[in-house]
């Protein structure tokens, strides 16, 4: 199997090609971005596994391309900006990014990012789960092969690498509260302070997604402790 391609999506020339230059000594195939049109092309021609994108990217900026990419694809995004606040961090996530991430950083960590959510989507192994090929509950199916999630329409619903591990997560422990930093640890979400709100906006999202026809998701908020996710589930 070939190596995953990871579109590096940079501002600047130099560390455009310095990311590259790092993620093929890494393992990685790699492949240089300047503009929204390179990355669309990229996606266009060949599978790509991953798409590091610089929030100061110009035309669209990175922010508007990020969702564009998200509205496109569930490809794994990692969001590169020049501001380490919070509110940058859950903006992004907002949009669609799977992670975040400031400048300057270290190309070792990006490594160790990227390889973190790719395992999200390649494998629930890498989750430390045990689980049947499909769950139900309340005439939603999610099939967990296939990583698709239906809902009671039948209709298919779009999650993102990052989403589809909250949500098999709290599938594995429904009916259970789970502590905000326990399901950021078995959904292989970065760790976080405990002020960050990453995992809430990612619950946030994930609720939107499986509401339907004004039912609200099953996932209740555990104040000062965590998420319930509430509906009887069958497995089979």
């Amino acid at each position: 199997m070939s190596p995953p391609l990871i579109l590096v999506a940079e501002t600047q020339q130099d560390l455009r090609h310095k990311v590259r230059e790092f993620l093929e000594q890494s393992g990685f195939r790699a492949l240089p971005a300047a503009s929204s049109s390179d990355i669309f092309s990229a996606m266009d021609r060949m599978p790509v596994g991953a798409v590091v994108l610089d929030a100061g990217l110009r035309g669209p900026d990175g922010m508007d391309l990020c969702r564009d990419v998200r509205e496109r694809s569930d490809v794994p995004i990692i969001l590169v900006g020049a501001d380490s606040s919070e509110v940058d961090r859950v903006v992004g996530l907002e949009l669609g990014a799977d992670d975040y991430m400031a400048k300057p950083y270290s190309t070792r960590e990006l490594a160790a990012r990227l390889r973190a959510v790719l395992r999200r989507g390649r494998s629930e192994r890498a989750l430390g789960l045990r689980r049947q090929t499909q769950a139900r509950f309340d005439d939603w199916v999610v099939d967990f092969a296939r990583r698709e999630v239906t809902d009671p329409a039948g209709a298919l619903v779009e999650l993102t690498a990052a989403e589809f591990s909250l949500l098999a997560v709290l599938l594995d422990h429904a009916q259970a509260v789970i502590a905000r930093a326990r399901l950021m640890e078995l959904a292989g979400v970065r760790d976080a302070p405990s002020s960050d709100r990453s995992v809430d906006v990612l619950i946030s999202r994930l609720r939107r997604k499986l509401s339907h026809e004004g039912r609200p998701a099953a996932i209740v908020t555990v104040r000062g402790v965590g998420y319930m996710f509430s509906a009887v589930v069958d497995r089979r």
